[in-house]
């Protein structure tokens, strides 16, 4: 079963689960809407203006909509919504009129549906970049206590396994962090392994990768990597999540264990790695990208990790099942 019936299968035990989507100007998302509705995953609510959802259904073919359409420019929300954004933005001199042109933005007034819990959760960046949906959420929803840093990972299901016959893994951070830190890299890990053991079951065995392996190669760009190991284990222990950590790591000894056992004797994960962490945001949002476009696996991200209330991001080269996948994770993480 691929890891998208997976996902459906799991959202639908947690019925009636609102997830507004911001962007119902978009057939893709019209279209994946509708088949969320038909399957009972969740309760799609669409923003846009009646043309607009007109316009996109009929071009989708759609006659007997079964997901709700609103026009969030007309809604009596609009106000109260401005107030609240005055409110906790008022360090930075915020009015009405300006928090009422924020909200009048799809983005900011379907994460602040969110915020007032008239939606569970947003689905949202098939045509705003992620710097827009982030801006949206974090703005809005901010960052669950204690969590400094926001981070995206995409659950990659593989079209073929690991060596161990792994057909899943986690990519991080492939999103959000150009250049993270020591501290930085370890919260990302810790949160990725949070979020692959609530999905997937597994524990979460954590490679950080490089291009080197175990001291192989000396550079000042692997010292970051090095230092976040034991942070890792340390913040892992706090959280209470079981993990096997290890690094730094090329990939192939992270997921070949004939090349791990050549390459270093003491590796932890011996090549069966189910998390993988990258040292900046080129190198974790080119493979992404490359695994799915040339190896044929399914990408659904990014996930965004940290924020106190479930929003995620997708890719604008996003399909319609990547939509349903990244939605369906969405209403598991509202609970």
């Amino acid at each position: 079963m691929s890891l998208l019936q997976k996902l459906i299968e799991r959202a639908r035990k947690t019925p009636g689960k609102k997830i507004v989507f911001p962007e119902g100007n978009d057939p893709r998302v019209v279209l994946a809407a509708e088949r969320i509705a038909e399957e009972g995953i969740a309760v799609p609510i669409l923003l846009g203006t009646e043309a607009e959802i007109d316009r996109v259904s009929a071009e989708d073919g759609i006659d007997d909509k079964k997901f709700h359409a609103f026009d969030h420019l007309k809604s009596e929300m609009l106000d109260r919504f401005a107030s609240e954004f005055c409110l906790f933005r008022k360090r930075k001199n915020m009015t009405h009129e300006k928090g009422l042109e924020i909200v009048r933005n799809r983005l900011f007034f379907g994460a602040m549906m969110v915020r007032h819990g008239f939606a569970d959760g947003m689905v949202a960046g098939s045509l705003a970049s992620t710097a827009e949906t982030l801006r949206a959420a974090i703005t809005v929803i901010g960052l669950k206590e204690g969590v400094k840093t926001l981070s995206g990972s995409f659950f990659m299901d593989l079209k073929t396994p690991t060596a161990f016959g792994g057909k899943v893994l986690l990519f991080a951070d492939c999103g959000v962090n150009p250049n993270p830190d020591s501290e930085q890299l370890a919260e990302i890990a810790v949160l990725s392994a949070g979020h692959f053991r609530f999905i997937c079951g597994e524990k979460p065995r954590i490679a950080f990768l490089s291009f080197s392996t175990h001291g192989s190669a000396g550079d000042d760009s692997i010292s970051k990597i090095r230092n976040a190991i034991p942070m890792t284990m340390e913040k892992l222990r706090a959280s209470g999540i079981e993990a096997d950590v290890d690094g730094e790591l090329q990939a192939d000894s992270a997921l070949v264990s004939e090349v791990a056992k050549r390459k270093c004797k003491n590796e932890v994960i011996e090549g069966n790695a189910n998390v993988l962490i990258f040292p900046d945001l080129n190198s974790g949002n080119i493979s992404y990208k490359l695994v799915e476009r040339l190896a044929g696996a399914s990408a659904y991200g990014p996930i965004l990790q940290g924020l106190a209330k479930p929003v995620n991001d997708l890719s604008r080269g996003c399909s319609v099942d990547d939509i349903v996948g990244v939605s369906a994770i969405t209403v598991c993480q509202c609970g």
